[in-house]
């Protein structure tokens, strides 16, 4: 057997000093074929991704790429479905027992930052496999604001005004760069920050997009009891939520 062929399957480098298990790790984001973004508005944070229902057997509620992971902190995870679990329970772990023993929920910042060097670990080990999915985070920090940070399968996590993972990715962040140029954050209420990250993602994939083909997960958001006042905490948007902004969005049409 090779040297370079040995290299492939294993996490020592390759003469080129390249490290296939990370590469392939990144290549199996898009693998999926779904696309989400996250974007960051003044007093709340936004993570969309596409919903896919593989087969007409499947019972929807149970196909889901948004996740809680504690009180204040939510994601969408993009890539492998099954690792995206794996991953989200461990996160759910890390959260958990951060609050357990400092008395107050992980921030969004510290969450990434812990996950981030869990990835990394698994890209030094030849018995581990870097896990084939990218984690988009947002909270509302009590000190900070809204807060939106991404890992990736390297362990790399950086903080940002708005981001996209999946195959379509170069195009969405073409387009929220455009709308977010010199500005810090998207302006406008949550209502309009969810309607931007709907129109960015329907005009990457050229498509018009019916309730049950998106999923939303918000904090700052409304209060799912329906009272006035917003929410801080995670949630995703129902189906009802998220039709009430595609009809806004086809009404400025």
């Amino acid at each position: 057997m090779s040297g370079s062929a040995y290299d492939r399957h294993i996490t020592i480098f390759s003469d080129q000093g390249r490290l296939y298990q990370v590469e392939y790790a990144f290549k199996a984001i898009t693998s999926a074929n779904i696309t989400s973004l996250g974007v960051r508005g003044k007093n709340c944070a936004v993570v969309l991704s596409q919903k896919k229902v593989a087969d007409k057997l499947i019972d929807p509620s149970s196909v889901s790429h948004i996740f809680r992971l504690s009180p204040s902190v939510g994601c969408v995870m993009t890539g492998s479905i099954a690792d995206a679990r794996a991953s989200v329970d461990r996160a759910r772990g890390e959260a958990a027992e951060f609050r357990y023993k400092y008395g107050y929920e992980m921030p969004c910042d510290v969450l990434s930052k812990r996950l981030a060097n869990i990835n990394q670990v698994y890209t030094q080990r030849a018995y581990m496999r870097p896990l084939g999915v990218a984690m988009t985070l947002i909270s509302i920090d009590s000190e900070k604001g809204p807060q939106l940070y991404k890992c990736d399968p390297a362990g790399y996590y950086v903080g940002y005004k708005a981001t996209a993972s999946g195959p379509k990715q170069q195009e969405a962040l073409n387009y929220l760069e455009k709308k977010l140029k010199n500005k810090d954050y998207a302006e406008g209420s949550w209502e309009e920050v969810v309607e931007l990250g709907i129109t960015a993602l329907s005009n990457v994939l050229s498509v018009d997009f019916k309730k049950h083909e998106l999923e939303i997960g918000i904090v700052g958001g409304p209060r799912a009891d329906g009272q006035e006042g917003t929410d801080i905490g995670f949630r995703a948007l129902t189906e009802e939520e998220i039709d009430e902004r595609l009809q806004a969005i086809s009404e400025k049409d």
